[in-house]
């Protein structure tokens, strides 16, 4: 096993790692939306989103994979009112990839956001 840490994504904020590759699999924590520099994206679901998705870059860029390589995402939501606003954003980082994906809305995230998004990736 391999952890993985960039600083070009939020560090870790407890006992963990940003991501783990184990083989050839890449099995990210999941990312809120933090800037690199632990500042909270406030705002409407569609910026939050844009700013978890450049974290999952940052940590896939890390681990030798990207979100072309992205084999499952989970989603983890705290109101389903904005799952459609979600899914548009989503929808811009994968294109016509259409990784296997969960998305489950939840009572609390951590520091109150919006929308915490964790992926399983194959590392190049």
């Amino acid at each position: 096993m391999k952890a993985i840490h960039t600083n070009e994504a939020p560090a870790a904020i407890g006992p963990y790692s940003q991501g783990i590759i184990v083989n050839n699999m890449f099995y990210s924590s999941g990312q809120i939306p933090l800037t690199p520099a632990g500042v909270l994206v406030t705002g409407d679901i569609e910026a939050q989103t844009h700013q978890v998705f450049a974290n999952l870059k940052a940590v896939l860029a890390e681990a030798g994979a990207s979100l072309e390589t992205v084999v499952k995402t989970t989603v983890f939501i705290k109101d389903m009112n904005d799952f459609a606003r979600l899914n548009d954003v989503y929808a811009e980082y994968f294109g016509e990839h259409k990784p296997a994906r969960s998305c489950v809305e939840v009572a609390r995230l951590p520091k109150d956001v919006l929308v915490e998004i964790e992926v399983i990736a194959l590392v190049k």
